[in-house]
């Protein structure tokens, strides 16, 4: 295992509840790094999420800062492993963007997720073929063989939908992203029928947001908000042009909000099955 590893969420976040606790301990970067053996810098370094913490250091953080509350130093504890740990995506992962990887890292600790998409169908509930197209469509120069990594790295992220403790996941799709023929007509329609599918899973809700609803809460795009295992705050992941941009807190709880404004607007169980059966037979 490399000495360090390249700054992450989870290493964000854990570098976060370090300083946290320095502070309300009143304690310098000089006074930590005493006790962990380490110079000002580096434990800078470490608060910042750019050199991930380790188990031990996180537990001389908990003696120093006088933290005895056995629920804190667990929930650091696992922080800590969390950010070392190697996950079922590795191997796939060559030349993805960081953000990617922290948001496969969200779903790996998901409990539960609520996605609203207004151009594609969920990366979690494509076929392998709309999947090549989505991504092929994006990056036109992409070479075949990374091409076909991005998409294996997609499917192997369904596993959580089918898994023994699965997750829940509860998406909001715009009516014109199922409108829009990706990859072909046999595709689009391969792919209307695997929706029709999944709707029928205990732990999957699909709903439509109609054409005929006009204005709604997200105008700016789509987005995802996750609900955490412990000891991990909800998250939620924006898509932008240029990257996905995580947040957290007030901000996580605004995109909540949109998501049941959305949720309220929407058509679901038997509309969806309708609508979804009959832009089917129209590609027919």
């Amino acid at each position: 295992m490399p000495n360090e590893l390249a700054s992450t969420l989870r290493a964000q976040w854990l570098g976060q509840q370090l300083r946290e606790m320095r502070e309300a301990a009143r304690l310098t970067l000089r006074d930590v790094g005493e006790c962990l053996n380490r110079n000002a810098s580096t434990v800078s370094r470490i608060e910042s999420g750019m050199l991930p913490a380790r188990v031990p250091e996180v537990l001389a953080y908990l003696d120093v800062c006088g933290i005895d509350d056995p629920k804190r130093r667990d929930d650091l504890k696992t922080m800590a492993q969390d950010v070392w740990q190697k996950g079922w995506w590795d191997g796939l992962t060559a030349n993805v963007a960081a953000s990617l990887i922290d948001w496969i890292w969200l779903e790996s600790r998901a409990t539960a997720i609520d996605s609203f998409q207004d151009s594609v169908i969920p990366g979690l509930l494509q076929t392998r073929e709309y999947a090549e197209a989505v991504i092929r469509a994006a990056d036109q120069h992409l070479p075949d063989d990374q091409l076909q990594r991005f998409v294996e790295l997609r499917m192997s992220r369904q596993q959580r939908l089918s898994h023994p403790e699965p997750i829940r996941l509860s998406v909001i799709i715009d009516e014109g992203a199922l409108r829009r023929t990706v990859g072909g007509s046999e595709v689009m329609r391969a792919q209307l029928a695997h929706l029709r599918s999944l709707a029928g899973w205990p732990n999957i809700e699909i709903m439509i947001l109609s054409l005929a609803a006009g204005a709604h809460a997200s105008p700016n795009g789509a987005f995802d908000v996750f609900r955490m295992r412990r000891p991990y705050p909800p998250a939620g992941c924006i898509s932008t042009v240029v990257g996905t941009v995580v947040v957290e807190g007030e901000k996580a709880d605004s995109l909540y909000q949109r998501y049941d404004r959305l949720r309220r607007a929407a058509l679901r169980n038997g509309a969806v099955q309708r609508i979804l059966f009959d832009l089917e037979a129209r590609l027919e």
